[in-house]
């Protein structure tokens, strides 16, 4: 009967700590939409040219043109967002058919820190990434 009562805590714990969890994840998000949505306010305002946004394929296998057009937070290309200030993870499995007709990626929630979890120097506060392309634009 002990085991059963233990259990239950130890499960209720858990479900509370998951809640917790993705509660400070969605306000992470959120806060990291605002700031993409206000760059890109910013940028249009400043006059920074948006690109045409490519998707890379896996391990450097080609690329495809998307209909986005924005600015890429990370010189390897990998990531973007869009003039209207979405985000998006430009690396995908890109077959033939997607190098000719094109491909169009879904718009993600963004990180405050890109790259998080990887490799040791490969990570960068979307801050940062926002502040290289226009700087001061957060004072705007």
């Amino acid at each position: 009967m002990r085991d059963d009562k233990w259990a239950a805590e130890r499960a209720e714990a858990v479900r509370v700590q998951a809640e917790r969890l993705q509660a400070r994840q969605d306000a992470e998000h959120t806060r990291a939409e605002t700031m993409l949505r206000e760059f890109a306010a910013a940028a249009r305002t400043a006059g920074l040219a948006p690109v045409p946004l490519q998707v890379q394929g896996y391990g450097g296998r080609g690329t495809a043109r998307t209909p986005l057009r924005g600015w890429y937070l990370r010189v390897d290309r990998t990531l973007g967002v869009s003039t209207d200030g979405d985000f998006y993870v430009l690396t995908a499995p890109i077959g033939l058919l997607d190098r000719v007709r094109g491909t169009r990626p879904e718009p993600r929630r963004p990180p405050l820190t890109l790259g998080a979890g990887g490799k040791d120097g490969e990570s960068l506060p979307l801050a940062e990434a926002l502040e290289r392309l226009l700087p001061g634009w957060h004072t705007r």
